[in-house]
């Protein structure tokens, strides 16, 4: 296993290199979508599912990695040394059980622990290897390995599992499924990651140790980091599924196929309002009474707005804005022309059925 030293180094070295480099990706992406003309929106309702499945899987690995939920190491309990012997080691163990009784755990601990070799591979792997392993033998360590692999990828399929559940498209649709091919790989390092340093693993490092304080307890503190790494993982992967779902960053845009069925979708909608409009006027016109209403309404409009015109507010207000030239005449002329000319245009231009 890579020690604190060796990790250090590694920072150091490739520090300088990846940050800056990170740094500027992490500008080029938030300028681009700065930049785009989709607009920020809310988080989908269906994003929102997977946020949660991720959040429950954040917590629950989080929760497992508390001491609570970890096996119980005999020499931290009875804060023994590991060259302690085995009959002062248990002695202390039972005066902490109830009624000074040892459980069956204990008992077939006692009987494995007997060398300093098979104490190191408790440290190593954890009691259930030491206690309950029925082909494990300290003349050859890695059959410990081979035992502990199936309970370390356990947790690892439950988060794959919560994974696909969260980018599946049933529960977070196209926004969740452009992560699942990522979310998988950071998965799946994960679990190789902790099989490769639990493999590689001196386990004999403990042997030297001459004090309670200087054992590593290697197998505890593996299972501390492993709920660690993936919540933090989960969380980068809800962070980037919010960012990517509400066009803050990561914007994908549509394709042509997708802006065209959108394009059609509102020419239908318009279309249906004009439609609307053409038959609520034809049955204005053709109606006696609505008619009638129609062009008195109209007719009091023009009373009303030549009383507004005709007072000296206005008067003089209109005065100044063409006196000062904010306001040309010959430009809204202008104007009005090209708008006029532009529908007839339009319609000539429509060919008859």
């Amino acid at each position: 296993m890579a020690s604190i030293s060796t990790l250090k180094t590694l920072l150091f070295t490739l520090g300088p290199l990846l940050i800056p480099r990170l740094l500027s990706y992490y500008r080029t992406v938030r300028t681009q979508s700065q930049t785009s003309l989709i607009p920020v929106r809310p988080t989908p309702s269906h994003v929102r599912n997977a946020l949660n499945i991720l959040f429950v899987s954040c917590i629950f690995a989080l929760v497992s990695s508390l001491p609570y939920f970890s096996p119980e190491n005999v020499f931290t309990i009875t804060s023994s040394r590991l060259q302690i012997p085995t009959d002062v080691l248990f002695t202390r163990l039972s005066a902490l059980r109830p009624d000074h009784t040892l459980t069956d755990l204990d008992n077939s601990l006692r009987h494995r622990l007997a060398s300093l070799d098979s104490r190191c591979l408790y440290l190593a792997y954890g009691p259930s290897a030491i206690a309950q392993c029925p082909f494990c033998n300290s003349d050859d360590p890695q059959t410990y390995l081979y035992y502990s692999i199936p309970s370390l990828l356990f947790p690892h399929l439950l988060n794959f599992f919560a994974l696909g559940l969260a980018t599946s498209s049933t529960i977070s649709g196209k926004e969740g499924g452009r992560w699942r091919t990522l979310a998988a790989t950071v998965g799946a390092i994960i679990a190789i990651a902790e099989c490769y340093i639990l493999g590689s693993y001196d386990w004999k490092a403990n042997a030297r140790a001459l004090r309670a304080e200087d054992l590593v307890h290697f197998y505890w503190r593996l299972h501390t980091m492993r709920g660690v790494v993936i919540a933090i993982a989960n969380a980068g992967l809800a962070g980037l599924l919010w960012a990517s779902s509400t066009n803050r960053i990561f914007i994908v845009p549509a394709s042509s196929a997708e802006r065209l069925e959108s394009v059609s979708k509102v020419l239908e909608t318009v279309k249906g309002k004009l439609g609307a409009v053409g038959i609520m006027r034809n049955v204005t016109v053709r109606d006696d009474n609505l008619r009638k209403r129609g062009e008195g309404y109209w007719r009091k409009e023009g009373q009303v707005m030549g009383e507004v015109m005709d007072e000296r507010e206005v008067v003089e207000g209109i005065r100044n804005a063409l006196g000062s030239g904010r306001i040309s005449v010959g430009k809204i002329e202008e104007e009005a022309r090209r708008y006029a000319e532009g529908i007839i245009g339009a319609q000539e231009s429509v060919p008859a059925e």
